[in-house]
C-alpha cells in the first residue's frame, strides 16, 4: 500500500501488513493542530486498512514532546481533536505500538500511555516533568501511570518529576520491550508482527485496576509518600496536587471520575502564583545563555582536559564535575598528604553516589581520569585550568602569574573566586584575555549554579567556551561581570549586615532564621554559620571580645562541629534547638554597644532580609554587572535556595509591588542610615514608571 502524506508533519506508510504513522514535527516533535490532525487521520486510515497492527513513531532526535503552546488555542485549532485522538488510539481494534527514541516526556509519554504497547531503545527516557513547572500532567498521566507501574513507583516519578531509563521503564512494565540502538522502527515492526502472531490482547491502560488495588495501596501508603518528599517539596504545591490525583484514581468509581479530579486540580495549580514563578524561572535559565555579541558562530575551544589546581572540598568537587562527563583531570597539591586526602574524599563522595546506580566499576572509571600530581608543570597540556586556592588576591595573583608561564597558548585560566577581582588577576598574565572567573558553588560536585565572570579583556571564544562548557557537565551558567562578590554574594552580603543587625536589636538568631524558612528557604544565616563553622577565619590569638562573634567563639561554640553555636545540636541527630544562652550572649554585648533591646516583628525580619537584596539587585542591573533581571534570579535559585516557586528576588519584588518596596527602602534608609539602603535610582524609576525588574 502506497504512503500518503496527512498533513504537513505526519505522514502514513505501510510496511507491508503493519502501518506506520510517522510524526516529524522538528525540533522536538511537539504536539501542535497539524500533529493531532495527522495522527487521528493516520490511526483512523490505518483502521480502514488491511493492516493488521499501528506503530506510531518520530523521526528527528525524539519522540512527542508535550504541546505546542505557541500553537494549541489559536487561530484554526479544533480543540476537540486531543480528544478524538486520545478516542482513536484507546478505541482502536487493531494493537496500536509506540516506538520511543531521545525522550517520551510529558504530553509524550502521555499519548503513548493511550498505546496498547509501548517498545523504546535503550537511550530513551521517560517521563512526567510537568511538577517541575508547578504544574501535573493533565493529559491523564497521574490516572493512567499508577495504573501501569503502580502507585508508588507512579507517584514517585511525577513528583519528582525524573524520567527513568528504558531499562528502568522496562523492569517497572512502562515499557513492554527494549529494542536494538539504531533499529527502532524495525524492532517496533517486528514486535507488532509478534503481538498479533500471538493473539495478545488490545491493552487499553484506562481498564486496568490491579495495580490500584494491589495488596498496601491505601491511606497507609499515601501518608508514607508524603512523608518522604515532604523535606524537598516542602512548600511546594503541584507534588500535592499529584498525590490527591493518584488517591483519586484508587478511590474510583472509574477512570472518568479520577479524569475529571486530575483536570480540576490541573487548572487550580496552572492559574496559581507557583506554576507562574516556576516556569518563569524556567525560560529565565534559558534566557541567560543568549549572551549579546556572542552568537553561535564565535568558535569554541576543544577542552579535552582539564586542570584543577587544588584537591580539597572545592578542587575535589570541581574535578568530579569533568571525569562524570568523561573530561580527564589533571588534578595538582602542594604534598601528598594533601593529596591522598583530596583523592580519598572524591572516592567517597561517588560512593555515596552508588544508591543512585553508580557501580563500583564506574567509580573505577571515573577515578582513572584523574591525574594525581604535585608538579604544576603537568597543567602544560591542559586546556583549561582552574585554580581552586585560599581565597586571597595576592595568593591567586602568584598563581596565575605561574599558570601564564606554564599553560600552552589558548589554554583557558580560571579562577573559582567568589569576591575578587578577575580584572587585577588577569593583570599579571600575559593572556588576560585567555583569564576568567567560574564561580562554582559549594559542594561543587552537586550545586548547578556556576558564575561564569568575564573580565574587560576576556575574548569572546573563552566567554563562549566557558558557558557551553559548563553546560556540558551539568551546570547551570550565567554570565556576570567583575564587582566585589559578583552577583549572588554581592546580595548575600547585604542580607548578612541586617541579620546581624536585628539580632542585637532584640530579634533572637532562631526569629531572624525561621522567617526565612517560612519564607522557603532550606536554613537562615545563622543555622547556615553553625554548618560552615563558626571559627572558620577566626583567630583565637587575636580575638578581643570586640565583635560579637569573638564573643560567641571565646566561649568554645564552634557551631555544628562541636555541637554548640548559635543552636544547640543534638549529637546523634543534629536536629537543633535555640540557645538561652546564646540570646543573652547576644543581648548583654547589645547592651554593652549601646543598642537598645525592642520587639521586632516577622514582618520587619522578612523586609529587612530581603529588600536590600533587591536594591542590591536594581544597582547591580544598573552597573551592567548582570545582562538582565531574570539572570539574577537564576543565580539565586540556583545558588542559594531561593524558593524557585517565588521565581527569584527580582521577580519576586515585582509580585510584592515596586512601589512598596521603594517606600519600605526609603524609611529604612532614613532609620538606619546604610549603604545598602541607599535607594537604587533604577528601582525608583521602575516603581514609577510600572516597570519590572525581572523584565529589565
Amino acid at each position: 500500500m502506497p504512503g500518503v502524506q496527512l498533513s504537513k508533519s505526519v505522514r502514513l506508510e505501510y510496511r507491508d501488513d503493519i502501518a506506520v504513522v510517522i510524526i516529524d514535527n522538528p525540533p522536538v516533535n511537539a504536539l501542535s493542530s497539524h500533529v493531532f490532525s495527522g495522527m487521528y487521520l493516520g490511526v483512523t486510515q490505518a483502521l480502514e486498512s488491511e493492516a493488521t497492527a499501528i506503530v506510531v513513531i518520530c523521526e528527528g532526535r525524539t519522540f512527542i514532546a508535550g504541546a505546542d503552546l505557541t500553537e494549541l488555542g489559536g487561530p484554526g485549532f479544533d480543540p476537540s481533536m486531543p480528544g478524538k485522538v486520545e478516542q482513536a488510539i484507546e478505541g482502536s481494534t487493531k494493537p496500536v505500538i509506540a516506538a520511543i527514541h531521545g525522550t517520551a516526556l510529558g504530553g509524550g509519554l502521555e499519548h503513548a500511555l493511550l498505546m496498547h504497547y509501548r517498545v523504546a531503545v535503550p537511550s530513551a527516557k521517560l517521563g512526567l516533568p510537568e511538577v517541575k513547572l508547578g504544574l501535573l500532567p493533565g493529559g491523564g498521566g497521574t490516572q493512567r501511570l499508577p495504573r501501569v507501574v503502580g502507585v508508588e513507583k507512579a507517584l514517585e516519578m511525577m513528583t519528582s518529576g525524573e524520567p527513568i531509563s528504558a531499562a528502568e521503564a522496562a523492569a517497572v512494565g512502562l515499557v513492554d520491550e527494549v529494542v536494538e540502538e539504531g533499529r527502532l522502527e524495525a524492532g517496533a515492526v517486528a514486535f507488532a508482527r509478534r503481538v498479533v502472531a500471538e493473539g495478545r490482547p488490545l491493552v487499553r491502560v484506562r481498564d486496568r485496576r490491579d495495580l490500584l488495588d494491589a495488596p498496601g495501596v491505601g491511606d497507609a501508603l499515601f501518608a508514607k509518600v508524603r512523608a518522604s518528599i515532604a523535606r524537598k517539596t516542602r512548600g511546594f504545591l503541584a507534588p500535592e496536587a499529584i498525590i490527591r490525583c493518584v488517591e483519586a484514581a484508587v478511590a474510583g468509581p472509574d477512570f472518568e471520575a479520577g479524569h475529571r479530579r486530575e483536570r480540576e486540580l490541573f487548572n487550580e495549580v496552572l492559574t496559581g502564583e507557583q506554576s507562574a514563578a516556576q516556569r518563569y524561572a524556567f525560560f529565565a535559565e534559558r534566557a541567560a545563555n543568549k549572551i549579546p555579541g556572542i552568537g553561535r558562530d564565535v568558535p569554541l575551544i576543544d577542552i579535552a582536559r582539564c586542570g584543577v589546581l587544588g584537591a580539597g572540598t572545592m578542587g575535589g568537587g570541581i574535578a568530579m564535575n569533568f571525569v562524570n562527563v568523561g573530561i580527564p583531570v589533571t588534578i595538582v597539591e602542594r604534598d601528598q598528604a594533601a593529596l591522598d586526602r583530596g583523592l580519598a574524599t572524591i572516592r567517597k563522595n561517588y560512593e555515596r553516589s552508588t544508591r543512585s546506580g553508580l557501580t563500583a566499576a564506574d567509580i573505577d572509571a571515573r577515578m582513572a581520569l584523574i591525574t594525581p600530581s604535585l608538579d604544576r608543570q603537568d597543567f602544560a597540556d591542559c586546556d583549561l585550568v582552574i585554580e581552586a586556592v585560599f581565597e586571597d588576591l595576592e595568593l591567586k595573583q602568584s598563581v596565575f602569574r605561574e599558570l601564564d608561564a606554564i599553560g600552552k597558548p589558548g589554554a583557558i585560566l580560571a579562577s573559582n573566586t567568589s569576591a575578587l577581582d578577575i580584572n587585577k588577576i588577569a593583570a599579571v598574565t600575559s593572556r588576560p584575555g585567555s583569564v576568567i572567573g567560574l564561580h562554582f558553588f559549594s559542594p561543587a560536585n552537586v550545586m548547578k549554579m556556576l558564575e561564569v565572570v568575564r573580565g574587560d579583556a576576556t575574548e569572546p571564544a573563552v566567554i563562549a567556551t566557558s558557558m557551553a562548557v559548563a553546560k556540558q557537565i551539568g551546570k547551570v551558567p550565567v554570565l556576570v561581570g567583575v564587582c566585589h562578590g559578583f552577583v549572588g554574594n554581592r546580595m548575600l552580603f547585604q542580607r548578612g549586615v541586617e541579620a546581624n543587625r536585628m539580632i542585637l536589636e532584640g530579634a533572637t538568631p532562631h526569629q531572624v532564621d525561621r522567617v526565612l524558612f517560612d519564607f522557603g528557604f532550606a536554613m537562615g544565616p545563622f543555622a547556615m554559620s553553625d554548618l560552615a563553622g563558626l571559627d572558620v577565619g577566626w583567630n583565637p590569638a587575636t580575638s578581643s571580645g570586640a565583635t560579637l562573634r569573638d564573643v560567641i567563639c571565646e566561649t568554645g561554640r564552634r557551631g555544628q562541629k562541636n555541637g554548640r553555636g548559635y543552636y544547640l545540636y543534638d549529637p546523634e541527630t543534629r536536629a537543633a534547638t535555640p540557645d538561652p544562652e546564646v540570646e543573652q550572649l547576644i543581648r548583654d554585648f547589645a547592651v554593652r554597644q549601646g543598642i537598645e533591646q525592642r520587639e521586632v516583628t516577622d514582618q520587619e525580619v522578612l523586609e529587612r532580609l530581603l529588600y536590600p537584596m533587591v536594591n542590591e539587585g536594581a544597582k547591580i542591573l544598573e552597573e551592567g554587572i548582570a545582562l538582565r533581571g531574570s539572570d539574577i534570579d537564576v543565580v539565586w535559585v540556583n545558588g542559594y535556595g531561593w524558593p524557585q516557586y517565588r521565581g527569584g528576588p527580582m521577580y519576586w519584588a515585582d509580585t510584592v509591588g515596586l512601589p512598596a518596596i521603594v517606600t519600605a527602602v526609603e524609611g529604612y534608609h532614613a532609620r538606619l542610615g546604610g549603604r545598602h539602603w541607599e535607594l537604587s535610582p533604577l528601582l525608583a524609576r521602575l516603581a514609577a514608571e510600572g516597570g519590572q525588574l525581572h523584565e529589565t
